[in-house]
This record gives C-alpha cells, structure tokens and sequence, in this order.
C-alpha cells in the first residue's frame, strides 16, 4: 500500500447527553462509530455487542460467512442503533483500505478500530513451514497495521480517536506450538506502544493535544484462556491442565474482554494510552 488515501471525516458533532437506558452513564458511546475487526464471532461478537449496547454505531468485520454476517447484523440492530457488517482479509492491505473507507463513507466518520480479527496455526518450531509463519503473522500482526494506517490518519485529521488491540497472554508468556501465533500477539504490543506515541506526537504537532479533549489513545488487552469456537476444540485434558495454571481456576467469558474494551474505548479514558491490559485470570502477573 504506497499511499494512504481516505474519505474525508464530516463535522465531529458532540455526543448526545443520553440516549438509550443502556447507553446513559460515563462511558456511553452515543454519537461514536467503531469497527470491530472478526466482529461477528466469539470474542469479537462480544465487543460489537457491548459497544452497541453503549449507543455506538458498529461496522463488524467479517472473513467468510455471510450469511452468518447478516444474522449477526439484525442482532446487533435489536440491541442498540444502527449497524453494517463489512467482509474483507485483514491480511489485505488493499481490502483493509476499501473497509475503512466503506465505514466512514456508510457512517459518516470512525471514531473507534478494534483490531480483533486473528488466526492460529499451530506447529512446534522443527515442523512449522514457511507458510504457517507467513499466514498467521499477516493476519495476526500485519493486518492490524493495514487497518490502523487509515484509520488513525482519518483520526488524526478529526483530532481524536481510539484503537485498541487484541493481544494474547501467549503474546506475553510464550507456548509451546505456537510460535508464529506468539510472535504475532508479542508483535502487538510494540506496534501498540509505537502507535500511541505517534498519535501523540502527530496531535502536538498539529496543535490538537488539546488537554480537555478525549484525545486519540492507542492501547491493547491481553486475553487468556477464554471460552470460545478457538478453545473448544482444544482437547478436555489440556483444558483442565490449563485452567489448573490459573489462579482463578476458570476460564474466561467473552464479555469479560469485551468489558475492558469498552471501557478503554470511552471518552473518558483519555489519560490511558500505550498500555496492555490483562483479561487471564492472574495467569500472567
């Protein structure tokens, strides 16, 4: 992708005082647009849900499934206000520009990037191939790049935004099988700090760090062992040998990482940024 070309924003309006029941209270979303990346399924389905559930807009990106992307999309419209849903390859740098520019062009501005989508393709190191690599950390690591690229420029001009990445505690502690799926989620977490000191930097320079505002913040989550299609064909036994390493003794809920997405996702978390919040049970601490 040699240049970086999107609609321009229309006029950033101020967010209704209320809206729906749901939606009243410091962390409401009324008046925001977010695109939540593999939106439509597990953890992804959970943040599209909660974020409308707060008055957003959501665009819910999806790889395959159409069908399954409307049925998700007449959902979200029972809960909350309006909704699309977007198919593309994260791993696409041009499919990534087209969606950006689908969303903003359908809703008017994009106020809030998920980058949720990923893949796994686990191999021990001596047996994964060339292509397993390639695949996992395109999708996984690259793709989050390819959205963020466009977004945070079409941020940038408006003055204010967020982005918020979802990592893995893998990304953090390692495991065995999983190097390409690690690297890409360790990946992240630099490509999360790097972001938000550039959005900083850029806002100062243009003369929009303005101290009142809500800012533009780039941060990610690291979720663990959480129930989802992903872990529910790992075996029982190593199930069990997992949440045995967890000092909660459980696994997590999708809600329970689409809680802190949304919390990072309000405006009145503009002091956060640069940071890597852990949803794993005190696996990792």
């Amino acid at each position: 992708m040699s240049a970086i070309t999107t609609i321009p924003a229309r006029p950033v309006s101020t967010p209704p005082a209320s809206g729906t029941q749901s939606a009243v209270g410091e962390d409401s979303l009324v008046g925001r647009v977010a695109l939540v990346t593999g939106g439509t399924r597990g953890i992804g389905a959970a943040i599209s849900l909660s974020l409308i559930g707060r008055g957003a807009t959501v665009a819910a990106g999806f790889s395959a499934n159409r069908t399954a992307a409307e049925r998700f999309r007449q959902t979200l419209r029972e809960v909350g206000n309006d909704a699309s849903v977007h198919q593309g390859n994260v791993g696409d740098p041009g499919d990534c520009l087209r969606v950006i520019n689908e969303v903003i062009e359908q809703h008017g501005r994009l106020d809030i990037l998920v980058n949720n989508a990923g893949v796994t393709v686990d191999r021990s190191v001596s047996s994964m191939t060339v292509d397993d690599w390639h695949k996992v950390l395109r999708v996984n690591l690259s793709g989050a790049f390819y959205m963020s690229q466009p977004a945070l420029a079409h941020m940038l001009e408006r003055g204010s935004g967020r982005i918020i990445n979802i990592s893995s505690v893998v990304g953090e502690t390692g495991n065995i099988g999983q190097a390409n799926y690690a690297a890409s989620k360790s990946g992240l977490l630099g490509l999360t700090k790097t972001l938000a000191r550039e959005a900083a930097f850029a806002l100062e320079k243009a003369g929009k760090l303005d101290g009142d505002g809500i800012g533009l913040t780039v941060n990610a989550v690291t979720p663990g062992l959480i129930e989802t299609e992903m872990s529910s064909v790992v075996p029982a036994q190593v199930i069990e040998k997992l949440r045995a390493a967890i000092p909660m003794r459980r696994m997590g809920r999708p809600e329970e990482v689409a809680r802190v997405v949304r919390f990072l996702a309000a405006d009145s978390s503009s002091y956060i940024t640069g940071q890597v919040w852990g949803v794993n049970g005190g696996f990792d601490m």
